[in-house]
């Protein structure tokens, strides 16, 4: 992307303590810092991961936003449309600063891959780590009319090999996206009585009424919003299995199939799927319907995997009680999530030896 020049200036609406923000002169780069209170801490003190996740999409939606009306036309707003594979590398504490950086990777027609990253800085000793990383996908949604998606501005690529990575990217999750659209199945309640360590016994749900303070100027509800509510499910899943405390350690592709308006009831579902010696994988399904359009029922909005793990009172990883599997149904899901977690494995294996 070039340079990137520092222009301070104060932020506006992203969330207290916010310090700087810096942009390099084509709008495609934004970084942001606040410090972490005690109403961002979990039961037991981290910083809670719903919370990172809303920060990361807070500045993937600011850079889109701004780089889409950097030309002329109609003003637009930038709407999530997917996060792809998020890593919780590190846990950030409370008092510690968390460093955010988002930098539009690529641009198709019609949308944009936004890099986002979070570093945790302790100012007692101004030692820093890698915290978060995750890449986001957003379109710009004319003001004037939401189903509108406006053309996309190009950004420049530092070489003809950067662009093709991004369009491979690009072509990837848009696959992705039709293949888990076209797999959304319903939620079954659980069976009274459900015995324990079964997908039945932590299966929990949410319901959330969207009010003003959760939606963007469409009357949407911010992206960050949703990710938040489906981190806290996912959470309570795992702490049900397990009986301990539980962190996210990572979250596969969030996609978000429809949009939610202001006024609908949400519906937030966390199953297990499947359960490793150490992790566990949560399918989280977001469900909306109006209140006062109550004939169009519900939709599916979003479904996202969850991997959490257990920890000690030292914050080390514990074994997880092994998962019974019920019906043809769960033993899909079971071979599905393992066949997930085989992959993914792979894929840190072979990252690690190529960084060495």
């Amino acid at each position: 992307m070039g340079h990137i020049k520092s222009l301070e200036a104060p932020v506006v609406g992203i969330g207290r303590c916010v310090n700087t923000i810096e942009l390099n002169h084509s709008n495609a780069f934004i970084y942001y810092c606040r410090i972490m209170r005690p109403d961002d801490a979990n039961i037991v003190g981290n910083v809670h991961g719903g919370n990172i996740l809303r920060m990361i999409e807070e500045a993937g939606c600011i850079v889109s936003t701004r780089h889409c009306n950097t030309q002329n036309g109609d003003r637009c707003l930038a709407a999530l449309v997917r996060v792809e594979k998020t890593e919780f590398l590190s846990p950030v504490f409370i008092g510690e600063v968390a460093h955010v950086t988002a930098e539009i990777t690529y641009t198709s027609k019609h949308s944009l891959e936004v890099q986002v990253k979070v570093m945790a800085e302790n100012i007692l000793t101004g030692a820093k780590k890698l915290a978060n990383k995750a890449a986001l996908w957003y379109v710009p949604c004319s003001l004037r009319n939401v189903d509108k998606i406006m053309e996309v501005p190009p950004i420049k690529y530092a070489s003809a090999e950067q662009e093709e990575e991004g369009r491979k990217r690009y072509e990837a999750q848009k696959m992705e996206r039709l293949e888990t659209k076209a797999r959304i199945e319903e939620v079954m309640p659980s069976p009274p009585n459900p015995e324990k360590h079964t997908v039945g016994f932590s299966q929990s749900s949410l319901i959330h009424l969207v009010g003003p303070s959760d939606c963007t100027l469409h009357d949407y509800v911010h992206g960050g919003v949703t990710m938040k509510l489906m981190d806290e499910v996912a959470g309570i899943v795992a702490a049900r299995h397990c009986n301990t405390n539980v962190v996210t350690a990572s979250v596969d592709a969030i996609n978000f199939h429809r949009k939610i308006k202001k006024g609908c009831v949400v519906t937030v579902t966390g199953r297990l799927t499947f359960v490793s010696n150490k992790s566990m994988e949560i399918e989280v399904l977001v469900d909306a319907s109006s209140l006062v359009e109550a004939e169009k029922g519900k939709y599916r909005a979003v479904s996202a995997f969850f991997t959490f793990i257990s920890l000690d009172k030292d914050n080390k990883p514990l074994p997880v009680p092994a998962l019974k599997v019920e019906g043809e149904d769960e033993q899909r899901r079971f071979d599905e999530g393992k066949a997930r977690y085989l992959q993914n494995k792979e894929k840190r294996l072979s990252d690690k030896t190529r960084r060495q």
